[in-house]
């Protein structure tokens, strides 16, 4: 392969055509519209590209589209000493989908004093970016609410309401979590429970509207069990409560695999194996689950997917001035370890 060239100073689009022996037109075909070119003139022209190392000035390129290429995201706020390796995932799916469509992202967050509306306004004002993507959607988001409002691009990473925008991308966590109860019930399964956190999150809602509408399907015995935000101490005393009780079940179903390592802790101090006396299932597919022993089975969200289609979706907002119609429910991936049982 041939080494690419150090960039010459003020190489142009013309250069690369004139190099290439095409016309102005196809090199830019080449950068921003490649389906149009045959699969041999555009593999052509890509290497003379990086060959040369030419770049188009994105100065220009925004001044003449009027945008920015540059996508606002408002980052979750973390715990650095225990990250959401999660929402790490979804960075990088994130930041490469852009890099696919020619988009950067920036990472934002409010100032000290400043709401989350204001921190948005003020990129808004600035004309710094040509959107936003949001996580962690909540009901009756604010940050939702306002951007419409503002009538401002944006693609959200979780449901809107029904009167905003619905440019948003989901997934289907009540097909997946039926689709938990209905293994349990495959493998002879008639007592399960549900446990979840109190914390109102709606994806934790839809995983129990899944756990119920699997109990209905398949006629099993289901109870549903909670606990206040994340607290190990208390997840823990909320399982081993429920094992020592007459009313213990066969199968858990976690609300999300933090919930499920708190079953381990549980488990262990009851005497109860897991896998061989009791089955545990959970959503999300933390790296640490893989590692558990048994190792857990979990539903993974597909999160390079869910990047693709809310960048794409912001894109066409951005450049076309499209607005989807309905928002996009992807299916969750089950990953089937021991923890489920034999």
């Amino acid at each position: 392969m041939t080494a690419r060239r150090p960039r010459e100073r003020g190489l142009t689009i013309e250069d690369v055509a004139r190099a290439a022996g095409v016309s102005r037109q196809t090199i830019s075909n080449a950068l921003n519209a490649p389906h149009r070119l045959k699969a041999e003139t555009l593999e052509r022209v890509t290497a003379l590209i990086e060959e040369l190392g030419y770049r188009p000035d994105q100065s220009a390129r925004s001044l003449k589209s009027g945008t920015r290429r540059i996508i606002a995201y408002p980052t979750p706020v973390d715990d650095p000493a225990n990250p959401n390796p999660l929402m790490g995932g979804f960075l990088e799916a994130v930041v490469a989908a852009a890099g696919e469509a020619g988009y950067r992202i920036l990472l934002v967050r409010p100032r000290p004093g400043q709401t989350h509306e204001q921190a948005l306004d003020e990129l808004i004002a600035a004309r710094t970016v040509d959107g936003f993507l949001l996580s962690d959607i909540l009901r009756d988001d604010p940050r939702v609410a306002h951007l419409a409002a503002e009538g401002f691009p944006f693609a959200a990473f979780g449901r809107t309401e029904p009167e905003h925008p619905q440019s948003w991308v989901d997934v289907d966590s009540v097909q997946a979590v039926t689709e938990l109860v209905g293994l349990l019930a495959a493998r002879g399964h008639r007592k399960v429970a549900f446990l979840a956190s109190s914390s109102g999150q709606p994806w934790m809602d839809d995983r129990r509207d899944g756990f119920l509408a699997g109990v209905r399907r398949h006629g099993l015995a289901g109870q549903e069990f909670s606990v206040r935000g994340d607290e190990p101490g208390e997840i823990v005393a909320a399982t081993r409560e429920l094992l020592a009780s007459r009313a213990r079940p066969t199968a858990i179903v976690a609300g999300g695999d933090w919930l499920a390592l708190g079953v381990y802790a549980a488990a262990r101090a009851e005497g109860v194996e897991i896998g061989a006396d009791l089955a545990l299932v959970a959503f999300d597919d933390l790296p640490v689950t893989a590692f558990l022993q048994p190792a857990l089975t979990t539903v993974r969200l597909p999160l390079r997917r869910i990047a693709e289609a809310l960048v794409s979706r912001l894109v066409r907002i951005v450049e076309d001035g499209v607005n989807p119609q309905a928002g996009l429910l992807l299916p969750g991936e089950l990953v089937i370890r021991p923890s489920l049982g034999p």
